[in-house]
């Protein structure tokens, strides 16, 4: 929904940002949607390489290494091509303030118009400076998210590091108290997605290799769940489950 402050939390390497540019690019792709991307931690250089991967269906590896199959070239080639039209927009300034953002944003949306908001991820922005603790400042920065999706009307999509407390659980299975600890991210929220892989903390014992779980742990405006889909890790890309995955 416009408006809609968006959560993607979880422990690192679950898959965080390969989620949002799924949403990213199928949103600007096949509906020409302005998007604009806020990445604090990865450069546009790899965020663009993550793309190609995931849109064209190769190996990341390949891409980087450029030992790439004739049919891996030509599906390169096409999905360059469509990334080219695409309109998406991508800022890797690092150290950004939710002020800082927030003016570039409203800019864009005056000369280009603008469909949706990526921010990877909201712990690596800066908050004001006279806030008594991270965790009031990690309020201040998800306040003003909510308070940028409703002044430009535009789905903002906040992705969310979940602290090591996780992982002192058997199995360590995200929770929405696990947001608490960030302030005020839980409350502010429309929607929470937390994604877990088991495959991640039990490799030789799951029987769910390759298999995400997506579990909706806050719905303002809708129900709650859980759902699986397969990760494939060298496209960074999510799918729907086929029978061979099973």
């Amino acid at each position: 929904q416009p408006s809609d402050l968006i959560v993607i939390a979880g422990r690192p390497s679950m898959g965080k940002t390969s989620l949002a540019l799924g949403a990213a690019l199928h949103a600007a792709i096949h509906h020409d949607s302005v998007i604009a991307i806020f990445s604090l931690e990865m450069s546009k250089e790899q965020l663009v390489l993550r793309m190609l991967s995931s849109e064209g269906g190769v190996d990341s590896h390949h891409i980087r290494t450029g030992q790439l199959e004739r049919e891996e070239f030509h599906k390169i080639l096409a999905a360059a091509d469509r990334l080219s039209s695409a309109k998406i927009f991508i800022d890797d300034s690092g150290a950004l303030s939710a002020l800082e953002m927030r003016a570039k944003a409203r800019r864009l949306k005056s000369e280009a118009g603008l469909d949706m908001v990526i921010v990877d991820y909201l712990q690596l922005m800066q908050g004001r400076s006279n806030t008594e603790n991270r965790q009031q400042e990690i309020s201040d920065i998800s306040r003003s998210l909510k308070a940028l999706a409703k002044e430009l009307n535009v789905p903002v999509i906040a992705l969310s590091q979940l602290s090591r407390a996780v992982e002192s659980r058997k199995p360590p299975r995200p929770l929405l108290a696990d947001l608490r600890e960030s302030g005020a991210i839980e409350q502010d929220a429309d929607l929470v997605i937390f994604i877990y892989r088991e495959d991640q903390y039990y490799p030789e014992t799951t029987e769910k290799g390759g298999i995400a779980e997506i579990i909706i742990g806050k719905h303002r405006n809708g129900p709650t769940g859980e759902l699986e889909l397969t990760f494939r890790d060298r496209l960074a890309k999510f799918e729907n489950i086929s029978h061979r995955d099973r």
